[in-house]
């Protein structure tokens, strides 16, 4: 496959996911489209243009780009060249302070290094999350407890343990992911697979053991065959998931993938829209990034993921909001 038919490849991939943008070459999808269809590309501008302060990626990161990524900044650079006889651009005034806060992705914000806008808001930051029956559990343990006599939904009937999440009680960040697969479902454990190890190199990246978070799904128990959650056992299970936040109160949560996102934030938009913004949940700042899983599958959402996550690290430390 030569580096033009990687490149379109990559870049339907990126519009599926409903991205806008490209991280890396501070160009909109459009304009990259119109290099691989022409060969020709459009002005840079002087925010395009500007150096980028991106620290590096963790190494899986680095390598997953490898020689696939390579030939597609071939094509980029070859479309450089052919455009050189082209006419310079008109001067603009030079690139001044950026003005506001721009998307994840955007020409005009180093990576990391400017606010993120704000996105959706759930409850008030003065107001309990759950109240009735939940509120009788007063520790993790107790949940735990709680989950793994749990029958408001079939799951439970066949699924080999409850999985209802594991870490510090006292964690300052809450990862959130979707349902417990075939290897949770055996150790009661959640996110200890290939998705889990994965996950534990994104945390190291960011200076975090697993032992200082927490980690759990919305999905107490696993859906027959990996499908995807069912609303009527998400309206089961988020009781739980929302009397662990509460027993926690993290100071940051981070949604891992759609179903997550969309629960916590009680929204339908995708994961694409979502990305690049910092919602608030009862007023505990959410990040939403691709799930673990899903960068085994499609590795150049790895970069994105890098940049969420850093993000959040940014919050914990304070420099982030």
């Amino acid at each position: 496959m030569d580096g033009r038919e990687q490149l379109r490849r990559y870049l339907e991939q990126r519009r599926e996911a409903g991205e806008r943008e490209l991280v890396l070459d501070a160009m909109t999808v459009d304009e990259v489209m119109r290099i691989v269809s022409t060969g020709r590309r459009p002005p840079v501008t002087a925010a395009a243009s500007a150096p980028r302060a991106d620290p590096p990626p963790p190494d899986d990161v680095a390598a997953d780009r490898g020689a696939d990524a390579r030939d597609w900044r071939a094509v980029l650079t070859a479309a450089d060249r052919e455009a050189a006889d082209a006419p310079p651009p008109a001067a603009g005034p030079a690139a001044g302070p950026a003005a506001g806060p721009t998307p994840l992705g955007g020409a005009d914000r180093g990576a990391a290094e400017l606010p993120w806008p704000s996105g959706l808001v759930v409850g008030r930051s003065d107001g309990e999350l759950f109240g009735g029956p939940m509120a009788q559990y007063q520790s993790l343990d107790d949940i735990a407890r709680a989950v793994a006599q749990c029958t408001c939904c079939p799951l439970a009937a066949t699924a080999t343990r409850a999985v209802p999440g594991e870490g510090s009680a006292t964690a300052s960040l809450v990862c959130v992911g979707e349902a417990p697969g075939a290897t949770e479902d055996q150790t009661g454990r959640p996110f200890v697979g290939q998705a889990g190890k994965l996950l534990d190199k994104i945390l190291g990246a960011i200076g975090l053991r697993r032992e200082e978070v927490f980690i759990c799904n919305v999905l107490k128990h696993r859906p027959p065959g990996n499908r995807n959650p069912l609303p009527d056992e998400v309206t089961a299970c988020s009781p739980y998931l929302v009397r662990q936040l509460e027993v926690i109160r993290p100071r940051v949560i981070v949604a891992f993938g759609t179903f997550a996102a969309q629960t916590l934030l009680q929204t339908r938009e995708s994961i694409g829209k979502l990305r690049g913004a910092v919602h608030r949940y009862y007023g505990v700042p959410l990040i939403v990034t691709y799930h673990p899983a899903a960068l085994l599958r499609n590795p150049s959402w790895k970069r994105p993921t890098w940049e969420d996550v850093q993000y959040a690290r940014r919050i914990l430390d304070g420099t982030g909001l």
